[in-house]
């Protein structure tokens, strides 16, 4: 009898992931799905509800914006609308861009130079920014290792030169080459000193003109020699408005109005466009001490309420050739007074564009001490004046 050979098994197939439905052919046929509950369908349908009412809700805040041509929103407000409306905007960095811009405008003064703002501890820094930051966006001070964070736009109460950071989610962007200089309070002073500087003692308080304040000031700018190079605007520092005394005592205490600076800042502009360089700017006296201004130097020709003790005036002169004096600006062969009349010019045109920081104006000869020279100041009224010796 013949045998029969034994078959070989047939090949195994792989499973795949599908095969379970095979042994239930009633899932197959009618499909499967997974069960729904209850809380489920509420979450859903609610999700959905919530998304509806915040699409109309921004469509018709976007509409009605339009339809008012903006009316009423301050600009800051206005330009970061514009940034969250515009479909190309990269989102929070952009947001933070424009809200810096748009924002810090004002601090920059009417020459749009400066680089500070100088105020209280303690103070609103809405004069800084000119609108309200934006919703849930946090301002940081920082200087050296000190840090501080607040969304109220209040600066830092301690004395300090401070970096300024706008931070809005995770975007954070510092107000490029800006500083916020709180002052040390004028309470602190002890006997005319504080610390070891001597300052001395604001003549009793008295009313000028109108809308001139000669009251002694609320509060001192502390200059160290880490901090004297701050700058202050495009073509000013810090350490250009110390008083020449007390050479080897730190920290110094100034008095400083940065409208004086915006005003300089003006003039140098338009000296520029009537063709003379400003890079060579000299401040020969800033601010002045009280008990600076009764002896220190040549004391001819200074005013016992000067407004150099206030704060809010300087003399100045240029000097590009770096000799010490002023240079030939009416190109006449010589300098003299009539050089120093070449800046009082251009001070009489700014105070026409810009009223708001009229004031006085002198302009001295050359002495042996020193070269012409031009007094600038803001004290509220016009004042015009030749002069000898020191402002």
């Amino acid at each position: 009898m013949e045998k029969r050979r034994a078959s070989s098994p047939p090949p195994r197939r792989k499973a795949t992931p599908g095969d379970w439905l095979l042994a239930f052919p009633q899932l197959r046929e009618r499909g499967f799905r997974r069960p729904i509950g209850r809380a489920e369908r509420i979450f859903s349908a609610t999700a959905v509800a919530l998304l509806v009412l915040f699409a109309v809700g921004w469509s018709w805040s976007i509409a009605r914006a339009r339809a008012g041509g903006d009316a009423g929103l301050a600009p800051a407000t206005a330009t970061i609308t514009a940034a969250l409306t515009d479909a190309s905007a990269p989102s929070v960095a952009y947001l933070t861009d424009a809200a810096l811009t748009a924002l810090a405008t004002p601090a920059r003064g009417e020459s749009g130079k400066l680089r500070a703002r100088i105020q209280a501890g303690g103070s609103p820094i809405s004069p800084i920014l000119a609108d309200t930051i934006p919703s849930g966006a946090v301002a940081t001070f920082s200087s050296g290792a000190a840090a501080e964070s607040t969304s109220t736009l209040a600066a830092p109460n301690r004395p300090g030169i401070w970096n300024l950071a706008l931070k809005i989610g995770n975007a954070i962007k510092p107000l490029g080459e800006f500083s916020v200089i709180t002052l040390r309070p004028a309470s602190e002073e002890k006997g005319g000193r504080l610390g070891l500087y001597y300052i001395g003692n604001w003549p009793a308080a008295r009313k000028g003109r109108p809308g001139v304040a000669y009251s002694p000031p609320t509060g001192f700018i502390e200059v160290t020699q880490q901090n004297q190079n701050t700058q202050l605007s495009e073509h000013f520092k810090l350490k250009d408005f110390l008083p020449h005394d007390q050479q080897n005592v730190w920290p110094k205490y100034i008095v400083l109005d940065m409208k004086l600076v915006d005003k300089d800042e003006l003039v140098l502009q338009d000296l520029q466009e009537h063709g003379i360089n400003p890079a060579g700017v000299r401040v020969m006296s800033g601010f002045r001490t009280p008990q600076y201004n009764a002896g220190g130097g040549d004391p001819r020709g200074r005013a016992a309420l000067s407004r150099h003790m206030y704060g809010d005036a300087n003399d100045i002169y240029i000097d590009n050739d770096g000799n010490g004096q002023m240079d030939d600006l009416n190109h006449d062969g010589r300098v003299n007074i009539a050089d120093a009349k070449v800046i009082q010019d251009a001070v009489n045109r700014v105070e026409r564009a810009h009223p708001s920081l009229i004031g006085g104006c002198g302009i001295y000869s050359g002495t042996s001490a020193h070269g012409p020279f031009t007094h600038i100041d803001t004290r509220g009224y016009p004042a015009r004046w030749i002069g000898t010796g020191d402002s």
